[in-house]
């Protein structure tokens, strides 16, 4: 919900107390009383608390968590409405090639994310054990939400166990593998190609994305794909 820490432990609070006091909130939430003021004005404006006062004194509440859930949905339908627009306003000015970097697990699922949003097959190379080691929830979620938005994969991956079983569920899955031996072509990073981007994913020491944004670079990683895709095919 986007609290930050404070805000967090007063919210709590005041689920747990109902209504309280700013003195009340201090010592349940453990956040110092001077810094309450400030918080609350804060989290008021937000509408994420209320405030009445009663019997010569303020009282705060907090505003139902199913309330706040209905307000982020209606703010994200009302987003999802101006996307059109936004993305408008960068055709206008061309598409020139840019790139975007994106450090961690959870900012490296924004990449994945990206991918979702193809016109194109996907063209893929994958370790499929590398994923799945560190997104267990990967097939649930990444797959499940691209079979539902019907974009098919084409996908290279090392002829191991992981592999394998990936390719086992090609059907369902929508997706085609292709398994190589790895001591003929190996990796452990990711890489994705769809629209005018390539999306590389690396697992190793440093979990991190890269989104190039290049239709010159996208077309070129395509012919290069489609020479080890007809290599791993040849290949038993």
């Amino acid at each position: 919900m986007g609290f930050e820490p404070k805000e967090a432990q007063i919210y709590l609070a005041l689920l747990e107390l109902g209504e309280a006091s700013v003195l009340e909130i201090s010592e349940r939430s453990r956040v110092n009383r001077a810094s309450i003021y400030y918080i609350m004005e804060k989290m008021k404006k937000r509408g994420v608390v209320t405030h009445i006062e009663k019997k010569g004194r303020d009282v705060f509440m907090a505003v139902d968590p199913h309330l706040l859930l209905a307000q982020e949905k209606r703010h994200l339908k009302e987003f999802e409405s101006l996307i059109p627009e936004l993305k408008g306003l960068t055709n206008k000015t061309g598409r020139r090639p840019r790139v975007r970097f994106y450090e961690g697990v959870e900012a490296v699922k924004s990449v994945y994310a990206d991918t979702l949003t193809s016109k194109t097959e996907i063209l893929n190379y994958a370790n499929s054990r590398e994923i799945r080691t560190h997104w267990p929830e990967y097939d649930e979620e990444y797959v499940a939400q691209r079979v539902a938005k019907k974009i098919f994969l084409r996908g290279i991956a090392p002829d191991d166990e992981y592999g394998r079983q990936v390719q086992s569920n090609d059907k369902k899955s929508l997706r085609q593998i292709r398994l190589i031996d790895p001591k003929k072509l190996n990796f452990t990073d990711e890489i994705k190609i769809y629209d005018h981007k390539i999306a590389m994913m690396s697992f190793e020491d440093e979990v991190f994305g890269v989104i190039i944004e290049s239709q010159a670079m996208a077309d070129t990683q395509r012919s290069i794909f489609e020479m080890a895709w007809h290599f791993a095919g040849a290949i038993k």
